[in-house]
This record gives structure tokens, sequence and C-alpha cells, in this order.
């Protein structure tokens, strides 16, 4: 036997060279089909670090985005039941216009005008009940800027309601909208914007009065008025009255205008024309014929309850039709006020459910497009990773092969 034909003798390193290579090719092996069966190419952070930071980065993004989503269904709930009871106070509002139209009936009689003031009672409690409406978390629709209190209570005296939440409407974000409407803005009234006011004629007397209009809202503040005729001259066609205000505040003040023109056919004006001689920034006209001591009282409505308490209360009291046509045209008018107030905020809450609607689009993309940078972060090209797995396969077994092979480069095996 010759020295040349012993060159290639098996020797320990050979075979843990050997041994190392399978045991990689194992390993590898392993892995791939591992990325195969789960889809995911990051079986290990170590594996790829930069891939599975920005797959960590989308399912933090897609979890916020969810967190987001959730409130803002939540906000959507509120605002879509506030909606929904906003379109129950403008029905009970309709209803209520119609039973003070027909209360103007000249052959309704005074039990008929008081069963009608309490079908108007009634519906004035539903508004209420529906304006201190809360969501299922039992936070009410219209606090606003947030109150637990209930919002709106009342009358305290008289037809005074007060609203307790805060008011105004919490600003919409990129991702979020209010959870509650604005109550005083649907609910209450503002002498100087909205001009609502309760004009009622003391009996007997033949004088029916137009609704208070608006002339200058910057001189209105909110005053109670009281006329009184004190002076009458049909032949030369003048009147003349004291006016005394009172103010929020409580203070009283009386000033004489006259004598001013009347006409039978158009009667006088209440005006602030010359200066003093009227109620600052209102307007009024008042028909038929006067009589001294023709009292009329003027008082601004605070909120949409009281309109309908007035109203009610007014059409009770009606002594005959001359005092019907009264309270139903002042009633009616404030009524249409309320209406314009309800349904000014109702028209907001439809706004905000727009918005939502666009949020909630724009979410979806926003996930989507993180789906996708996950995706592209973690998954696997199966064409490509299949590919591997069959080289690697490949490979692995020339090494077995070649490990047996080797296995045989003993020097045993000549000397055996």
């Amino acid at each position: 036997m010759s020295t040349s034909s012993l060159t290639r003798l098996g020797t320990a390193d050979a075979y843990g060279a050997v041994v190392q290579n399978l045991e990689t090719r194992q390993t590898t092996l392993s892995q791939l089909q591992q990325v195969i069966s789960s889809g995911n190419k990051i079986t290990t952070p170590a594996s790829d670090p930069t891939g599975a930071a920005q797959a960590e980065r989308a399912l933090t993004r897609i979890a916020r985005i969810a967190t987001e989503q959730r409130a803002l269904n939540a906000q959507t709930t509120s605002i879509t039941a506030a909606e929904s009871t906003l379109s129950d106070v403008t029905s009970a509002l309709q209803q209520i216009r119609d039973l003070v139209a027909g209360a103007g009936n000249a052959t309704y009689t005074s039990a008929q005008r008081q069963t009608v003031s309490q079908q108007i009672t009634n519906l004035g409690q539903q508004v209420l009940n529906l304006a201190n409406t809360t969501d299922s978390s039992g936070q009410p629709l219209f606090a606003g800027l947030g109150s637990a209190l209930q919002p709106f209570v009342g009358p305290s005296s008289s037809s005074s309601y007060t609203f307790n939440g805060l008011p105004g409407t919490a600003a919409s974000s990129a991702y979020s909208i209010p959870g509650a409407l604005d109550g005083q803005s649907a609910f209450m009234l503002q002498a100087s914007s909205d001009a609502s006011y309760n004009v009622q004629v003391a009996s007997p007397s033949t004088l029916n009065t137009s609704p208070v209009t608006l002339t200058d809202s910057t001189q209105v503040n909110g005053s109670s008025y009281s006329l009184k005729v004190t002076g009458f001259d049909a032949t030369a066609g003048t009147v003349s009255y004291a006016l005394t205000e009172t103010t929020p505040s409580g203070g009283v003040s009386t000033t004489s205008a006259g004598p001013i023109p009347w006409t039978a056919t158009g009667g006088f004006s209440v005006t602030n024309v010359p200066l003093g001689s009227g109620m600052p920034g209102l307007s009024m006209t008042v028909s038929g014929t006067p009589s001294v001591g023709d009292t009329i009282s003027v008082d601004p409505n605070s909120s949409v309850f009281s309109t309908i308490s007035n109203a009610a209360t007014s059409i009770a009291n009606a002594a005959n039709s001359t005092a019907a046509t009264q309270a139903v045209t002042q009633a009616l008018h404030n009524i249409d006020i309320s209406l314009a107030r309800v349904s000014n905020v109702q028209g907001q809450a439809g706004n905000l459910l727009n918005v939502a609607t666009n949020i909630s689009s724009t979410n979806d993309s926003r996930t989507t497009q993180q789906q996708t940078n996950l995706s592209n972060a973690q998954d696997a090209n199966m064409v490509q990773t299949i590919s591997l797995l069959q080289n690697q396969q490949t490979g692995y077994q020339a090494a077995l092969q070649s490990y047996a092979q080797i296995q045989k480069l003993s020097l045993f095996t000549y000397i055996g």
C-alpha cells in the first residue's frame, strides 16, 4: 500500500466541519418551514430587527386607530341619539303649534280652551323630559361642555326655567367629535337675538298687539315692560301711555310717551323713537280702540319651555275671543322662534354626524395603510421562500451524501 493512497484519510476536524454544516442547514430548513407554515418571515426579532421594529410600529398604530374609532363610535351614538331626540322635540312643538292654532277658533268655549291648554302643558312636559334625555352611560345629551347634572330644571318661579349645563359645544378634532350638544343654544332663548316675548293685554280690553320685533339688538337688555294707556283722543287720533321698565337686576323706571298717532285701522306703534319713548331695540304695534287704564305687559321668554308654559296659561285664561286671539298670535310667533332654535341645533348635529362619517372613512384608510406596512414588514414572499426551501433541501441532501462518503475515509477502514 503506497503512501499517496492514504492522503485523504478523515480527521476529527473534517467530521466536525461536516456535522456543523449539517446542523446549520437543518436549522435553516426548519426556519424556512416555519416561515411557510406561518406566512411570517419574522420568526424572532433577531431574525429581522428592522422588520420587527416596523411591524411593532404598525401594530401600535393599528391599536391606537382602533381605540380612536371606538371613542368615535360612542360619540356618534350619543350625537345620533341627540339628533333623534331633537326630531322628537320638533314633532312635539309642531303638535303644540297645531293645538294653539286651533285654540283661535272663535267658536271655542272657555272649557274647550282649558282642554287645549292642558294638552299643551302635557306636551310641554314631554319636551322638558326630552331635553333632559341621557345617553347609554347616563350622561345628558344636551349638557354642552359637560355636566352630570340634569341640564334643565323649572319652573323655579312663574314660568322660569334654568340651564344647569355648561354652554357651548366641544370642538371636533381630527379624529373625534363632541359627545353632547349645547342645550342652551337649543332650548334657552335670548331677548337680544330671539325677541321672544310674552305679550298680554289685561282684561277687559279690546286691544290686540302684534308680536314684538327686533329693531336694534345692541339696545335690548332683557327687561320686562308694562304699558298703561294714560290718554286717548279718537277725534285727534292720538294716544298717550306710560311705560314702566323692570330690568333683569330689579331696577324700575317709568317714562311717558305721547300723544302719538293712532288710527282705527292701524292702531298705534310702540317704538323707541324718539329715544326714551318705547322699549329700547324693540317695536310693537297695538291695534283696537284704547281706553284710559288699558294695560299691556311685555315679558321675555327665557326658554322654549317657558314659551310653551306661557302659551298654555294665556289660552287657559282667555276670557273671550279677543283675548284668545291675542294669546294665539303671541304663542304662534314664539313657538316658531323655538322651532327655529331647535332646528338650528339639529342641523349642527347632522353636520357632526357627517364629520364622524368622514373620520371613520379616514380611520379605515389609516388602518389599511398600517396593515399594508405590517404586511410589508413581516409577510413572507411565498414563491421566494419555497424556492429557498427547495435549494436548502437539495444542499442538505448533498451534505448528507458527502458526510456518508467522508465516514468511509477512516484509517481503520484500511486496517480492517
